[in-house]
């Protein structure tokens, strides 16, 4: 009896291949010709053998004889508590068929899907879609997503990913957890800590009607409850899901449905003459127009099948079917991180308590405010080096540190400009972990490209100071220099922006659909700055230095302003997020540079055609580089992101994508910016050796040279034979373990300070994980009392000038963070600052007698 069906479905099988190749060809020929298809070519032929129907499957097995459920199955199901208070009807055997032996296969069939890592921290549903308070019931409001079909996929593929990594240690956490734990782990990610209470909580609006299961109650207890759920949706098809729940409960469309008829759940947008068909992996989800009623009649009148099916919907129903799968894949993404890090013993997390601030007014006494500009091209040169070093100290930290790491991948990660919406109010996808990798890897090349460009800045005033008083060389380094700057600032202005437009500012830019600048989503600013100049200056200074015809020139007065405005104000500077902050200090140092230089040397207007020697190989060089990033795949190691805090992991990312960036290139990252740099000296240096017949400007043009990139690889991997060992400029990869020698120089001796000087420098190099917190005016007071001076510029820019007779005659440039306060990450760069310029570690102070 069940080898002849075996039979019957292979043969029917075979056909239906035959068909559905004919279908594919016809649609392909009506998106050629841009003409809409008929309504039976959207719907994909079943292969049986495939997608074998309940009763083509239960013919092959025992389970298909009424006579063996009636014997065996009602008892079983009765035992196992799967009927819901419903007793079987064995009368209907088609209907028996549906609701048992297509369960029972469901559950034979499971198995996890291999994939590789995944998840990130991000605030869940409350926080990724804007729902709607009780006064809008009952239609559902959401920001909408682009391409939600293809991001509801990405996110499965990513809890797919996550649970095949972390599964068996996710579960095993959930079952060790109290219910405090649990509720802990629950709340972590939702904003304000606020979940649903019940499956009935109404406190959030329409939520409940969404994902009712998502609920405090029934997720705390019992365990097996939210393992279920995160097993079936992380093993099961988007189609399966649609179609069925965890444990035979209800599927995605079935809760839609039921709300829409117990709760009056609508969408609120009509779609109208537009469906949306759940059908095979290619089409799940997507969406239809019909171009009148009477061509969406006929369309669906030859789609009857898939509607009596349940797998066509029109489309406002089936918007809040993808918004329940999107907004479930989502909180589940974010538990799995959530959990890990409840739970975790291992991570590298160094919190640090904050310290009450103390008070040291006094000791400003003794400081020196001298606001006075360099005086000479040596001053500008310590400037710049100054700056470099700290830029090289940032993507050392990156390297050493994997709190800092981590740190920083998230703040690129949530600045995406993808994250900025549209003219339609439209984001693209939010929490996919596909961006992780992307962010590693922008991050670190913008640190390793500014990073270089001072360090060629250093080089060009190098060469004025050195060369001599040659007015065409002069004219030919300033043009390079001028365009150089510019470069920077518009780099370090890409950086805020970023921040803003995703920060304070999110309201006054839009993202310009499917344009994108080097792989850059594009993103303009909406209306007028100066509309706000009454009611929010602070952001309509930083609006005017988000646009792109603000100079470096012109930002001083905008700097300026918003410096002015701390210092009357210090509010408004705490309003700024700290990311906003940090990225405004790099736009005062290039700007401050450039005027600083202008005062010294007439610094020529931006040249497009000369003097562009470096600006040139940096392009290409990007262009060659940029491409890279959406294939590098860090998830055994960034996704998620807070798995860099766990031992191993920061270095195993960067050492993953320093092996990425040589199999690509041939070299690394660091040494292709090394060689950009060296090259371009020695083409100014070959320059100045040619001889010159004209007292007029001679353009600096760079020497084009374009090899395939086969060779341009075979070249640079034969280079790198020849580089000396332990040469480790703009390295991306963690440095090696220093070699274990004994000690053969005795300390430095200590500085006699105050205590509170003592502790400031104490938490500052203190290699514990609960560092603690400083205040700024502890730590300028502490500077004070080593007899530092400081020179205040604009942007909350201070150098820090020592004392005539100290050994270390170096100024240090350091940014005042945030709302006042050293501590987190900020704690780490101080520290090495300190530690790089002058040699200081803890040891280094002790207590002055009777003080």
């Amino acid at each position: 009896m069940i080898k002849p069906s075996g039979e019957k479905l292979t043969e029917s099988s075979v056909q239906a291949r035959k068909d559905n190749r004919e279908r594919k060809k016809r649609l392909e020929e009506c998106k050629a010709n841009s003409t809409f298809p008929g309504a039976k070519d959207l719907i994909p032929i079943r292969e049986p053998d495939k997608t074998p129907t309940l009763l083509e499957a239960a013919s092959k097995t025992p389970e298909g004889h009424p006579e063996y459920l009636h014997a065996e199955l009602q008892p079983e199901k009765e035992y196992n508590r799967e009927l819901w208070g419903l007793q079987l009807n064995f009368n209907e055997v088609g209907n028996l068929l549906r609701d048992t032996c297509f369960h029972r296969l469901q559950a034979r069939a499971r198995g996890h899907t291999a994939g590789e890592a995944a998840p990130h921290s991000i605030h869940w549903l409350a926080k990724a879609v804007n729902l709607p308070g009780q006064n809008q019931e009952p239609r559902v409001m959401s920001r909408p997503m682009e391409g939600k079909p293809e991001a509801i996929k990405e996110l499965r593929e990513d809890l797919a990913r996550k649970y095949h990594i972390h599964g068996t240690k996710v579960e095993q956490l959930w079952r060790s957890f109290d219910r405090g734990q649990r509720a802990k782990a629950l709340k972590a990610g939702a904003a304000e800590g606020v979940v649903l209470k019940d499956p009935r909580d109404r406190s959030m609006g329409n939520v409940y009607k969404i994902i009712p299961e998502m609920n405090l109650r029934d997720l705390v207890e019992p365990a097996e409850y939210l393992l279920d759920i995160l097993k079936y949706r992380a093993t099961k098809s988007l189609a399966e899901q649609y179609a069925e729940g965890p444990n035979g409960g209800p599927g995605d469309s079935a809760v839609i449905l039921n709300s829409m008829r117990m709760y009056n759940l609508r969408h609120v947008d009509e779609f109208k003459y537009s469906f949306t068909m759940f059908i095979d992996d290619d089409q799940y989800g997507q969406s239809y127009k019909a171009s009148n009623r009477a061509r969406y009649e006929e369309t669906m009148r030859g789609l009857s099948a898939a509607v009596d099916a349940g797998v066509c919907h029109p489309q406002s129903t089936g918007e809040l079917i993808l918004e329940r799968q999107l907004y479930t894949l989502q909180t589940l993404n974010v538990l799995i991180e959530d959990i890990l890090d409840v739970g975790s013993t291992s991570r590298d997390t160094k919190a640090r308590p904050k310290k009450p601030e103390e008070a040291a007014q006094a000791a400003l006494s003794k400081l020196s405010i001298v606001p006075k500009p360099e005086k000479s091209l040596e001053d500008l040169l310590a400037s710049a080096v100054d700056q470099k070093a700290s830029l090289d100290e940032y993507l050392n930290l990156c390297r050493t540190e994997p709190v800092f790491f981590a740190h920083m991948v998230n703040l690129w990660f949530f600045s995406r400009p993808e994250l900025v919406q549209d003219e339609k109010g439209r984001i693209m996808p939010l929490v996919t972990d596909k961006y992780i990798s992307i962010a590693v890897y922008e991050m670190l090349h913008n640190a390793i490209a500014g990073a270089a460009t001072w360090g060629y800045i250093c080089q060009l005033l190098q060469v004025l100071i050195e060369s001599p008083e040659d007015p065409i060389r002069r004219a030919t380094v300033l043009q390079e220099m001028s365009n150089v700057c510019h470069m920077e600032y518009g780099r370090v202005q890409k950086l805020f922006k970023r921040h803003v437009q995703t920060g304070s500012g999110s309201k006054h830019f839009r993202r310009v659909y499917g344009v994108y600048d080097n792989g850059v989503a594009r993103v303009t600013m909406k209306g007028k700055p100066e509309l706000l100049t009454r009611d929010n200056p602070q952001l309509h200074y930083m609006l005017r230095l988000c646009q792109t015809e603000t100079d470096a020139s012109k930002s001083v007065a905008w700097i300026k302003k918003l410096d002015d405005l701390h210092q009357l104000h210090p509010s408004e500077r705490e309003d700024m997020q700290e990311r906003e902050f940090e990225s405004f200090h790099d736009i005062a140092v290039i700007a401050g540079f450039v005027q600083s230089f202008s005062t010294m040397l007439p610094l020529p207007s931006i040249n497009t055609k000369k003097g562009r020697i470096y600006v040139s190989k940096s392009n290409e060089l990007a262009a060659e580089l940029d491409p890279l990033k959406t294939d590098i795949n860090l998830s055994d190691f960034a996704i998620p992101i807070d798995n860099l805090l766990e031992p191993g992991m920061a270095a195993g990312a960067l050492n993953a994508l320093d092996k990425f960036i040589v199999d690509k290139t041939g070299t690394k990252m660091g040494f292709l910016y090394q060689d950009l740099i060296n090259i371009c000296v020695s083409d100014i240096q070959e320059f100045f050796l040619q001889p010159k017949t004209t007292a007029e400007f001679v353009p600096l043009t760079p020497f084009v040279e374009t090899p395939t990139p086969e060779l341009r690889v075979q070249q640079r991997r034969q280079k790198d034979k020849t580089r000396p060992a332990h040469s480790y400029i703009y390295d991306i990869a963690p440095p090696p373990p220093p070699p274990t020698q004994p000690e053969t120089q005795s300390p430095p001796p200590a500085f006699k300070v105050k205590p509170k000087t003592v502790e400031v420098f104490s938490t500052l190099f203190s290699k514990s994980e609960a560092r603690g917190s400083i205040t700024w005016v502890s730590f300028e007071a502490a500077m004070a009392d080593l007899k530092f001076s400081v020179i205040p510029k604009f942007g909350s820019v201070f150098t820090f000038c020592p004392p005539q007779d100290m050994g270390v005659q170096k100024s240090l440039t350091l940014h005042r963070p945030h709302k006042a306060r050293i501590e987190g990450h900020l704690l780490l760069i101080f520290a090495t600052r300190l530690k790089s310029v002058y040699g200081w570690g803890e040891e280094c102070f002790e207590v002055a007698e009777g003080k």
